[in-house]
This record gives structure tokens, C-alpha cells and sequence, in this order.
């Protein structure tokens, strides 16, 4: 059975079913890496439930909105397009997680049908800026405590959105093997150059000089 949406997009039940878990494996691989315990490299057990929440409104949100981005264009160029859980890969994300490094490739959205090198390379760049474009949206909820006196939490959501999201821009622009950066870059390399510069400067300046947390 398929499900259709106004818009003309159709999701199968397998399809939903592997954006779901897809969403809620990625979510507990990230609550694992962020809640590991500076020096022994533990699991802040107590902490976990909390950040898994947090995990699935922003690392959820990054990864589903990424992939249904790459949907919506591959379907706007006449293509059969759905998403596809890799779960063995999803399997490696967790485990790698509770060791102190992430690996996130949790599937994609597999497509068929003629295509040029532009298209595909527009396909692969819709999910990278829809991340750019998700961070921008979480920057004022992370800025909000400061400006209005907003809640702490409302803060921790918006940090959190914008790194993840950041992070997977700059990931999945990497120009190897089936991440999105190949494509854009066989299409053309000053589109890629354009994206992924700054895509990596605002992901290593959000590492290293602002924190995971």
C-alpha cells in the first residue's frame, strides 16, 4: 500500500517504516555520542532519555527533512524516488557512537530514470541546504535565552539544531563515494566549491570553537 500526499509525493509502507526507524536509530546514535562522560567514556545513563528527546526534534529533523528533500527533487524531475533504511549501517552508527565517533549514514533515497548530470547534482544539493536552511531556523531558538529570556531548553534545542544540522551539510557534501559531494561535484565543480567551502568552515568552527553541547 502507498500513501499520496497533495503535493504528488507517494510514500509506501516500507518507506515509512524505514524513515521511522531510520530517524529513531539515528537519533539514539547521537544521544549516545553526546551524552558519553568526559574521561571514563562512559554513558550518562540518567542523561539519555533526555537527549534521545532532544535527538529526535533536531537530528531527526535534519535527517528526515534532508532525505525527503532529495525525494521532492528527484520526484520534480520525473523520477520513481524513495527512501531506502540501511541497517547495517544504522547498526555501525550506534555501536560506533558508544565508542566516541559517528559514522552517520542511516540510507538514502534511491531514484530511477534519465537523468543529466545537472539534475543529479541538483538532487544531491537539495539535502545539504535544507540543513543550511533548518540551521538558520534553529539559530534564533538557540540566541532566544539570551535575547528574550527564553527557557534554557528552547536554547539547548536551537544549539543542538544548528550543530547537527551544520555537521550534516559539511558530511554529506564530502565528495566520497555515494555522499552527496560526488554528484554535485561531477556536475560541476564551482557549484561544489561554492557549497562546500563554507559548509566545512561552519562545521569545524561550530566543532571546535562552540561545542557538541
Amino acid at each position: 500500500m502507498s500513501y499520496a500526499s497533495r503535493s504528488g509525493l507517494s510514500f509506501s509502507q516500507r518507506e515509512l517504516l524505514d524513515l521511522a526507524i531510520a530517524w529513531a536509530g539515528l537519533s539514539v546514535a547521537f544521544a549516545l555520542l553526546l551524552t558519553r562522560e568526559p574521561g571514563t567514556g562512559g554513558i550518562d545513563l540518567a542523561g539519555l532519555p533526555r537527549m534521545a528527546a532532544l535527538s529526535l526534534v533536531t537530528v531527526g529533523v535534519a535527517f528526515l527533512l534532508h532525505e525527503l528533500a532529495h525525494k521532492v527533487v528527484a520526484v520534480r524531475f520525473g523520477q520513481v524516488a524513495a527512501f531506502r533504511a540501511d541497517y547495517r549501517m544504522l547498526f555501525l552508527a550506534i555501536m560506533s557512537a558508544l565508542i566516541g565517533f559517528l559514522f552517520a549514514a542511516p540510507g538514502a533515497v534511491y531514484h530511477r530514470g534519465r537523468l543529466t548530470s545537472r539534475q543529479n547534482g541538483l538532487i544531491a544539493l537539495a539535502g545539504p541546504l535544507t540543513n543550511h536552511a533548518l540551521a538558520a531556523l534553529f539559530l534564533p531558538l538557540w540566541l532566544a535565552p539570551d535575547l528574550v529570556g527564553a527557557p534554557a531548553l528552547v536554547g539547548e534545542i536551537g544549539q543542538l539544531g544548528v550543530w547537527i544540522n551544520v555537521f550534516l551539510a559539511a558530511f554529506n557534501l564530502l565528495p566520497y563515494g555515494p555522499l552527496d559531494g560526488n554528484s554535485v561535484k561531477d556536475w560541476s565543480v564551482t557549484v561544489f566549491a561554492i557549497v562546500f567551502v563554507p559548509s566545512l568552515l561552519a562545521a569545524l568552527y561550530v566543532i571546535f570553537f562552540v561545542g557538541m553541547r
